[in-house]
């Protein structure tokens, strides 16, 4: 008789990486004091007791703080990886062996790899969805609908999922409660600006040693992460152009003190392309064959589509590997385009994401987003909910205790101005 296959528990690059993996996990937690107190808290009310929780997001140290804390409140939590590049090995390695979480991620893993993990996610028939991207979602409404009845809900933090799951709703199949992490205040004011910035820069600077002093940089999108994308590259002395679709925000941008143009001017002026608009193809083949010679082009929103990277590769008749994750094409009129982590994200790509403080946040409202969901079960409806008011000052509360810093209270007399209408001058 033959056996049935058993089914992975984990898959990692290498276990022996535990080590590694678990002293940066231990170096980032000296910066999130917030999650810190709230992963106590759980530990103490186990408010996940019985809840099967499945992550995709990005597999990092900080990412490893929010799948422990899940785990401490009682949560049956597998993590995944959102992104085939994102992945810090030692620190998946370090949660199977020292957290005793499963884990399938591996930096690298090609497409087939990627999509097995999400099924192996959904074989875990998950109660709660953290997703990064909205892939684990929308696999389990196209392939899986027979699953939705385990849902409680699910949680989602990068802007491409909200737009994703906006759509979902728009289409009638968002038939549960999803928690809109992105737009907490302590999230997109703080990761999608401070965050994305700094890391952003960071990892192309990494990826190419370049100086970015004197290069004429044009940032793709004007959201909270164009923003900071654009405020950290002027800050590093370059000369920023903002390209947008949105009317209020190219005026933000020229306000704020850039130039702002369509891409199609823009493409020949530029050193460096950053995109960060979760869109698809915003620098296309009619850019590609107007840029300088040398280009250098790279993308910070969650998917590879920002960057037409076919059409590319159709008018490319050559491409090498000049640097770790950078890529050279050179094309048929003699010119070359640089493109670098393969058109993914630049920031955890090349370098190792958004820095521990910030995500401190991000993930805070991930936690309790998922706190709410159970808490609620049964009582949402199904669509987008906002995180609410009250956690997001109270995660901004915990963050300024943990930094030393004290702030106002309203006295009485304000409290009962700010509620009166009979008051004025």
């Amino acid at each position: 008789m033959t056996a049935t296959p058993t089914k992975p528990t984990y898959e990692v690059k290498d276990l022996a990486l535990a080590a590694q993996g678990k002293q940066r996990i231990e170096w980032a937690g000296r910066e999130m004091p917030v999650l810190r107190q709230i992963r106590d808290r759980f530990a103490q009310e186990q408010p996940f007791a019985g809840v099967r929780l499945v992550a995709c997001c990005h597999v990092t140290t900080e990412t490893a703080h929010l799948a422990i804390a899940l785990k401490a409140g009682g949560a049956d939590a597998l993590l995944i990886a959102s992104n085939p590049l994102s992945t810090q090995d030692d620190v998946a390695a370090s949660l199977v062996s020292d957290h005793g979480i499963p884990v399938f991620a591996i930096k690298g893993e090609d497409n087939d790899t990627y999509h097995r993990h999400v099924q192996i996610a959904l074989d875990h028939r998950p109660n709660i969805i953290i997703d990064d991207g909205g892939d684990v979602v929308a696999t389990l409404v196209k392939q899986r609908p027979h699953q939705i009845a385990d849902l409680i809900g699910t949680t989602e933090e990068t802007t491409t999922g909200i737009v994703r799951l906006r759509a979902m709703f728009n289409d009638g199949v968002l038939s549960f409660p999803a928690m809109n992490v992105n737009d907490a205040d302590t999230k997109h004011f703080f990761d999608n600006r401070y965050g994305t910035g700094q890391s952003t820069l960071d990892g192309i600077i990494r990826a190419t040693n370049l100086l970015l002093a004197g290069k004429t940089i044009v940032v793709v999108g004007y959201g909270w992460c164009g923003k900071g994308t654009a405020l950290r590259a002027r800050g590093l002395g370059g000369n920023v152009i903002v390209t947008e679709v949105n009317p209020v925000r190219a005026i933000e941008a020229v306000m704020d003190g850039f130039r702002v143009m369509p891409m199609a001017e823009a493409a020949p002026l530029g050193d460096l392309f950053i995109t960060v608009t979760g869109n698809k193809h915003v620098i296309r083949e009619e850019h590609f064959l107007v840029m300088k010679d040398g280009a250098i082009v790279c993308n910070s929103g969650h998917f590879d589509i920002e960057i037409d990277l076919e059409a590319l590769k159709r008018q490319a008749t050559s491409i090498r590997e000049v640097r770790n994750f950078t890529q050279e094409y050179r094309l048929a009129n003699g010119k070359s385009v640089v493109v670098l982590g393969e058109g993914r994200l630049i920031n955890l790509a090349a370098a190792e994401g958004h820095p521990s403080a910030v995500m401190d946040m991000s993930f805070a409202n991930q936690a309790l987003a998922c706190e709410y969901l159970v808490k609620n079960k049964g009582k949402l409806e199904p669509g987008l909910h906002s995180i609410p008011t009250e956690v997001d000052q109270e995660i901004a509360r915990l963050k300024l205790q943990a930094m030393g810093i004290s702030i106002d209270q309203l006295t009485p007399a304000q409290v009962e101005y700010l509620n009166s209408w009979t008051s004025g001058t």
